[in-house]
């Protein structure tokens, strides 16, 4: 872990979210608290339904608590802002514009009222670059693989220059060497921008692998936070290495006692 993170940088305080529907309110999470340190990486986990998705668009802006209050640099979060980029499981680009233009799209929103159309063109091309898809700068998402798109969006995300990256199952629908390929790219360029970074995902070999901290939820309705287990391992960190380290092995089982022992899934218990 980085012993360097110790300032709350986002913080969830006395979270709820409840929902109505056409059978009345749904709690979806309750008494929530967080704090994520900058430059920190959490990975949030726990069985479908437990919320964590609901908490990622808290962060993002996307919706408003029901009670509760959530800071990012000691400013309440009111809504979607330049400083937290969100990356989807679907990649949401726009299909009738090229790789280039889709993250243009981006960068031109945020630094237009600064900066020339040469000092933007030279953003979009340092992050293509940077994901390694210059290459594929002209090429429509139509004409890529999915892990390539995913890197679009993950790029798209960064030319803003966010000051926290949400990630929401980013690579969840990619085969598992695709999926290893971008973690392990995800680790590096994390490392380079010293982003914050909060990741939902169902992969506990994931979080372990990605995380300074796991927060595990507890199952829905009016989900909250089990536990937070804090991951000590040196960065940068490398999977085959992983695989046989006593730390990692610790951790993974953690993780999957809290998931499959303490919170054993509902439909297994009925």
């Amino acid at each position: 872990m980085n012993t360097s993170l110790t300032t709350k940088y986002l913080e969830v305080q006395f979270v709820e979210q409840t929902f109505k529907t056409k059978k009345g309110s749904f709690c979806a999470l309750e008494n929530i608290n967080l704090s994520v340190a900058k430059g920190e990486f959490v990975a949030l986990i726990g069985h479908s339904g437990c919320g964590k998705s609901t908490l990622l668009n808290l962060l993002a802006g996307l919706t408003r608590p029901t009670q509760g209050s959530l800071l990012c640099a000691n400013r309440e979060i009111a809504g979607p802002g330049p400083e937290r980029a969100v990356v989807f499981q679907n990649h949401s680009l726009l299909p009738w514009l090229t790789c280039f233009e889709n993250i243009y799209l981006a960068v031109e929103r945020v630094f237009s009222a600064t900066e020339t159309k040469a000092q933007l063109k030279s953003r979009t091309d340092a992050v293509l670059a940077m994901v390694g898809l210059t290459s594929a700068a002209q090429k429509r998402p139509g004409e890529i693989s999915g892990g390539m798109k995913q890197r679009v969006g993950i790029a798209r995300a960064l030319s803003m220059e966010p000051k926290v990256l949400l990630l929401d199952e980013p690579f969840g629908a990619l085969d598992a060497l695709t999926r290893a390929k971008l973690q392990d790219e995800l680790l590096q360029i994390v490392a380079n921008t010293q982003s914050t970074v909060v990741m939902v995902t169902h992969d506990v070999d994931e979080a372990v692998l990605l995380s300074d901290k796991i927060v595990m939820m507890t199952n829905g309705p009016s989900a909250t936070i089990g536990e937070v287990l804090h991951v000590d391992l040196p960065r940068p960190r490398n999977r085959v290495e992983l695989a046989e380290s006593t730390q990692y092995l610790h951790y993974r089982k953690a993780v999957i006692d809290f998931l499959y022992t303490r919170q054993a899934h509902v439909e297994k218990a009925a």
